[in-house]
């Protein structure tokens, strides 16, 4: 691949970079490839071409090399992934390998950090940069060359449109596009850019400039920047809090853990607590975690203060030290504690007393002035402290807010943590410790929560049905899902949203993609792989079957099962080989089937198929339309609609008449899709001389239906007689 900067990307004269990152490649390894929601940053200097009149190229060469260093180093921080140094342009992935759940928040803030760094170096002439950013479905994986030049591959519009972006682009600025800007929620000041029509894409697109990041109150908050969903399904668990903080309002100090997997409501709940006391007299202090700053001492402790201080991020050091003052003196803090606190802020503490203290005597006194700005609001009325997402605290700030836990007890104060399953709360077992475990709701208050989403707006029995299925009582799947049918239906496309496969009606939102991914990513390739071949089989699989598909040795087969079900991705049921395992959340299972490519998933389904036809024949021949659905899904429709109609004569066998109405319909729609030959006409025959009684026992013999049913019959006959095909069926 060629050499290239920003500056060569208007020059007709030269090939275009853009076009060269998103051109398809011969894959080596196509093993490796995988359907993915990636962000892609691409940045790149401006006036290269200028800076290579300049300096000697020994110069130049160090000043590429800095700055594809500071590039890296920023990247890395974030996790993300450096795909490709393109001369002075830099080709980044956030989402491959390895996906996290707000990749697109990384993206951008790694593109913030990238300009400022570049800016500020010390290199032999000023350096300005630019970057552009996007989000969306490719294809990567596939190894292109060899040696050192060897690389993984992406292929889609994504990383053609983020090198387009940056034709848009100031110098020292960010620019994302409007698919990314919808994963962002409030973390950042935007400025819309509008439609634009950029080179090589037919359509204009929207694109924002990032601006800075914005000071929000919580991740929740930020996320969800409309109207709060209905409050269903917690209001035992709502008036528990209501107790507990009516005793720390008599001065028995209680905390409360609340403890879920992600999307289960945990803020919502503390959010419906705060709307049920914002009327009393209390202080409030809110601490909040971030996933980029798990090393980050004293990082939520630091955004409490600021918030609480109002610091304006155009704000100068002696304005954010006024500010800090006022706060301080409103609670009349010692000129010591203030002092900790503006060190800790990194503000100049050059109005208050010297400090003199040494590394472990500075923690002590930090952790012993925060406590004591909290005692002392304690003291004036009752306090509401939260933490939220302690599962990705860091150690320092769990130390000192944990101290809080056994300092409360004789204090008005009611301190609620959040966190997930993974984080080991030490505080469980005290006296004035309760522990709450969030569980799933019920349909019929996921149903509440569609229905206050949707408004004004009657969806569909059967999309109704599928969001309630599929979104297994989480409320941000339920709520993520039913946004994304919304969307689609007033974009005109709902068709597209509800698809005719039975089993995968409504897409994964891309709001929850990245989520549900960084889930498989983290378990490794070996149980990624597993949960695809299990995604593939069903929402229910056994270990016999999966052991039978999957190419996996039965040590290694064991191993990535056990990681699964400690994860909490798989359920299991009994032990192997007897085992039968299902997917947590239909969701899951959705996002590892849609990793896989188009031919690979054609080849597992027919493993599965020949495995059930040869190894399991009770499957086989009670379950008809289990092999229906592998054949389907091989391309093999003449076969899938044999399936279909015997599943549909056992269905009648067993009374179940609705259904089997329905597999003998999709089988004649099946057979309907091929070309007419004398085999499908006598199959269509066949199949509708079976159902045309069908629906005479549900619908009666005077219904229209019915009567369409038997029409069809008698055509399709007259139609083989047409093509003299009729022979046996004349005497029926």
């Amino acid at each position: 691949m060629r050499v290239a900067g920003t500056a060569e990307l208007n020059n007709a004269a030269n090939a275009d970079i853009a076009e060269d990152i998103a051109r398809p490649k011969v894959a080596r390894e196509a093993s490796s490839a995988e359907r993915r929601q990636v962000t892609v940053l691409f940045c790149d200097l401006v006036d290269s071409t200028g800076l290579s009149r300049k300096l000697d190229p020994e110069d130049l060469r160090a000043v590429i090399r800095a700055y594809q260093e500071t590039v890296s180093q920023i990247v890395r921080q974030l996790d993300g992934f450096v795909a490709g140094f393109r001369g002075d342009g830099v080709l980044v992935y956030f989402g491959y390998p390895n996906a996290h759940e707000d990749d697109a928040e990384r993206a951008v803030r790694a593109g913030l950090d990238l300009v400022a760094a570049v800016s500020a170096s010390a290199a032999a002439a000023p350096l300005k940069t630019r970057v552009g950013i996007a989000t969306g479905l490719v294809v990567v994986g596939d190894l292109i060359g060899t040696g050192d030049t060897q690389e993984r591959n992406m292929i889609g519009n994504t990383p053609n449109l983020a090198a387009r972006l940056l034709a848009l682009a100031e110098p020292d600025s960010v620019v994302i596009a409007d698919d990314t800007r919808e994963l962002l929620g409030s973390f950042f000041d935007l400025e819309d850019l509008g439609q634009r029509q950029v080179k090589g894409i037919d359509q204009p697109v929207r694109a924002w400039s990032v601006l800075r990041p914005r000071a929000v109150e919580s991740r929740f908050e930020a996320l969800h920047t409309a109207e709060l969903t209905a409050f269903a399904g917690r209001e035992d668990e709502l008036d528990l809090l209501k107790k507990r903080w009516r005793k720390a309002k008599d001065g028995e100090g209680q905390v409360v853990l609340i403890s879920g997997e992600p999307g289960i409501g945990k803020s919502r709940l503390t959010a419906a607590l705060m709307d049920e006391i914002g009327a009393e007299p209390h202080a409030r202090l809110r601490y909040f975690c971030s996933p980029q700053n798990t090393d980050s001492a004293y990082y939520p402790v630091i955004g409490q203060m600021e918030r609480a201080a109002g610091f304006a991020h155009d704000d100068s050091a002696a304005g954010k030290l006024d500010k800090l003052d006022a706060l301080l003196s409103s609670i009349s803090a010692t000129p010591h504690d203030r002092a900790m606190i503006a060190t800790l802020l990194s503000l100049p503490a050059d109005r208050y007393p010297s400090l003199d203290y040494d590394a472990a005597q500075r923690r002590a006194k930090t952790m012993e002035a925060l406590i004591n700005q909290v005692v002392t609001l304690a003291g004036r009325g009752p306090v509401l402290m939260i933490l939220e997402d302690a599962h990705w605290i860091d150690p320092t700030s769990l130390e000192s807010l944990g101290r809080m836990v056994e300092r409360l007890k004789r204090l008005a104060i009611l301190y609620v943590i959040t966190y997930r399953p993974e984080f080991n709360a030490p505080w469980i077992g005290e006296s004035h410790v309760t522990a709450l475990s969030l569980n799933r709701l019920s349909e019929r208050e996921a149903s509440r929560i569609v229905t206050f989403l949707a408004g004004n707006k009657a969806l569909p029995a059967d999309v109704m049905s599928d969001i309630v299925e599929r979104s297994d009582g989480v409320p941000l799947f339920i709520e993520e899902m039913t946004k994304a049918v919304l969307e689609a239906e007033s974009e005109g496309d709902a068709k597209r949203v509800v698809a005719a496969a039975p089993s995968r009606k409504i897409a994964v939102p891309a709001s929850l993609h990245a989520s549900l991914m960084a889930r498989l990513d983290r378990l490794g390739a070996s149980a990624k792989g597993v949960a695809q071949v299990g995604a593939a089989i069903g929402r229910t699989f056994s270990h016999q079957l999966l052991a039978a598909v999957a190419r996996e040795g039965a040590a290694e087969l064991n191993d990535a099962l056990e990681r699964l079900v400690a994860s909490g991705l798989l359920f299991r049921q009994g032990q192997a080989p007897h085992a039968t395992y299902m997917f947590k959340h239909a969701l899951v299972q959705d996002a590892a089937y849609s990793m896989l490519l188009r031919e690979p998933r054609r080849a597992l389904h027919a493993r599965i198929l020949a495995a059930l036809e040869t190894k399991f024949p009770d499957i086989a021949a009670n379950q008809p339309e289990l092999l229906a659905h592998h054949a389907t899904e091989v391309g093999e429709i003449e076969r899938a609609a044999d399936f279909l109609t015997k599943a549909g004569e056992l269905s009648l066998t067993r009374s179940a008449v609705a259904e089997g109405v329905m597999q003998l319909r999709r089988a004649q729609s099946l057979l309907s899709s091929l070309p007419v030959t004398k085999e499908t006409r006598r199959q269509q025959i066949s199949v509708q001389a079976l159902l045309a009684p069908a629906i005479s026992q549900t619908k009666g013999y005077a219904d229209p239906e019915t009567g369409a049913a038997y029409s069809r019959v008698v055509s399709l006959i007259d139609e083989a007689a047409v093509e003299g095909d009729a022979g046996e069926y004349k005497t029926q």
